[in-house]
């Protein structure tokens, strides 16, 4: 069997931190072919590092010499490296979130359909452990009809204070579109991935324009920051299903919170870490698992299922049309409401 071959476009910390460590365990079935980055000398570190041979400043020049490309740059630029892979015949797996916008997210959804390649994006909860334990129990009807789900996506005090995470224009925004998109990827994917009909929120980033920061990771520069740090959101679904959302990376809280609870009419449960609850014989319940199978990294599971997808050895987990919705749904929300800062409400108005 010829060996899938992989260009790596984008190279700095999740790419090198994540990925290639993932694919380079398929040896077997991928070849690491090729990596392209704007920076030489992080593209000639990674190349080194991983044994791969060739190394291009413009991933234009990567592309005739791959089978599929994994895009790892800063968001910005995932919808047109994207487009311009697809339109070359190359299948493609781009990291979160999909695009800055919906309509970019369809374009290269359109892009996919024309070559007939895969387009996946790098939504990893879904591959963990309790995900498809929660998963398999949901779809089994054990806690019924989905009515409410509570997403919390808190850290405390952890701005990531490296790359390009705090530049809006190259990110579209900060602690929703970085962090909070995959626990609401999570959540609307165990619930069915119905269509949302109403979305509303509401962003701050009061806390890290302060002087004098606290930050666990890293340093940033609190007069030129311009996204969110914090997020609360309300979604309503044609299902009528409503999910109630938290997001920041800042939170004054009393340590890191990630919370997927959904509530149906039979029971309910918590994904992390998981368990269900519901109510039977006059009594309550709270259920753990005392095992759930399943040790191997998700993003090692990622990249195999994405191998097999392109290999035509497995159908799709991630679909590209429900990476839309999650964009959707981020989106409307910073279109919902502008940012907000506490010093601006004064007698009530702002």
């Amino acid at each position: 069997m010829e060996k899938l071959r992989l260009g790596f476009i984008g190279v700095g910390g999740i790419a090198v931190g994540r990925h290639l460590p993932a694919f380079s365990k398929l040896s077997n079935e991928v070849e690491l072919t090729a990596v392209s980055d704007v920076n030489q000398e992080r593209a000639k570190e990674a190349a080194n590092q991983f044994g791969i041979a060739k190394v291009y400043g413009d991933y234009h020049d990567l592309l005739p010499a791959v089978d599929a490309v994994v895009i790892c740059t800063p968001n910005k630029f995932h919808a047109e490296i994207a487009i311009d892979a697809l339109n070359a015949g190359k299948h493609v797996f781009c990291e979160k979130p999909m695009a800055m916008s919906v309509e970019e997210c369809s374009q290269m959804i359109e892009a996919s359909k024309r070559a007939s390649k895969v387009l996946n994006i790098g939504f990893h909860y879904r591959y963990m452990k309790e995900s498809q334990a929660a998963k398999t129990m949901i779809d089994a009807g054990e806690i019924g009809q989905p009515l409410v789900v509570r997403v919390q996506a808190l850290r405390r005090r952890k701005v990531p204070g490296w790359g390009v995470f705090t530049n809006k224009a190259l990110q579209g925004g900060g602690s929703l579109i970085d962090y909070g998109c995959h626990l609401i990827d999570l959540a609307t994917w165990l619930i069915g991935s119905p269509k949302p009909v109403e979305v509303n929120g509401t962003t701050y980033n009061t806390l890290s324009k302060q002087a004098g920061q606290v930050n666990q990771w890293g340093v940033f520069n609190h007069e030129t920051f311009e996204v969110d740090d914090h997020v609360t959101g309300y979604v309503k679904f044609d299902n009528g299903v409503s999910m109630l959302l938290e997001v920041s990376w800042s939170a004054n809280i009393e340590g890191d919170r990630e919370i997927v609870s959904i509530s149906g009419d039979k029971g309910g449960l918590n994904v992390f870490p998981f368990s269900l609850n519901y109510a039977k014989h006059g009594l309550l319940f709270n259920s753990e698992a005392t095992w759930i199978p399943g040790e191997e990294d998700p993003g090692d599971i990622q990249a195999k299922h994405f191998v097999d997808v392109c290999l035509n050895r497995a159908n799709q987990i991630v679909k590209p049309e429900e990476a839309m919705t999650v964009s959707q749904i981020i989106e409307q929300i910073y279109e919902s409401n502008t940012l907000k800062k506490i010093d601006n409400y004064q007698d009530g108005e702002e």
